[in-house]
Formats: C-alpha cells, structure tokens, sequence
C-alpha cells in the first residue's frame, strides 16, 4: 500500500516536472519569436538565456531564503543560558564541537587528578541539589 502510494507521487512529480519543462520551453520560444525581428537571431537568443539566467537567480535566492530563513534577534531580556547556547553551538556547528570533546578527552587523559576534581565537583553539585 506504501510502495504504491509512492509511485503515485513519484508519477505525478514527474507529469509536473514534464509540464513545467513544456511551459518553459513554450515561454522561451515565445520570447525568442517576439524579439528576433527587432534585433536579430543571435541577440535574441543571449536575451532568451538572459532571461532564463534572471530567472533562475531570482527562484534559487526565493528557494535558499526559504530553506535558511534568518534568525530572529533575541530580545534583549530574553538571554539565554550557558547550557543552552552550548548545545545550539553544538548543534549550530558540529565540528567545533567535536574538536571541544577531543581536547576535553586528551585533558583527561594527560591529567587525571583535574579530571578527578573536576568529577567531584560535579557530584558535589548533584548532591547538593537533592
């Protein structure tokens, strides 16, 4: 029932794309024809891909803005904590993440009495807390 249904949309997405293939060959023909007499074969097709380059400019820079829309910008009572920021930089930016485990990881294993410090410092905390 699934694998069925999915041929059904992979069908009709590609009856759209056909289509859109048609209608755009159909407009630059169209332009070409109402462009040729007045300055010529050539030229009218530099304006024919002219316009083809616009346009596919102007929907790539519709399509990016849409996948990445920009932050928002906090309001400036609404500041945001240390374990929070940490884990949108974590998420924001993985590979500086990665890098931030392996010095931590080759801090400890250089220095096991931080690593123990810094371990009971953690649990005195938890323990506090409860």
């Amino acid at each position: 029932m699934i694998l069925k249904k999915a041929a059904y949309y992979a069908v009709a997405v590609a009856a759209l794309a056909a289509a859109a293939v048609v209608c755009v060959v159909a407009l630059a023909m169209a332009l070409h024809a109402a462009v040729e007499p007045s300055v010529g074969p050539a030229w009218a097709a530099v304006i024919v891909a002219g316009a083809a380059v616009v346009l596919m400019g102007l929907l790539s820079a519709f399509l990016l803005i849409r996948a990445n829309p920009p932050k928002a910008l906090h309001a400036v009572g609404q500041e945001k904590d240390l374990t929070s920021r940490m884990f949108e930089l974590a998420r924001d930016k993985p590979w500086v993440a990665a890098g931030v485990v392996v010095a931590a990881a080759a801090v400890a294993l250089k220095n096991p009495k931080i690593t123990a410090a810094v371990l009971s410092a953690v649990m005195a905390g938890r323990a506090s807390k409860k």
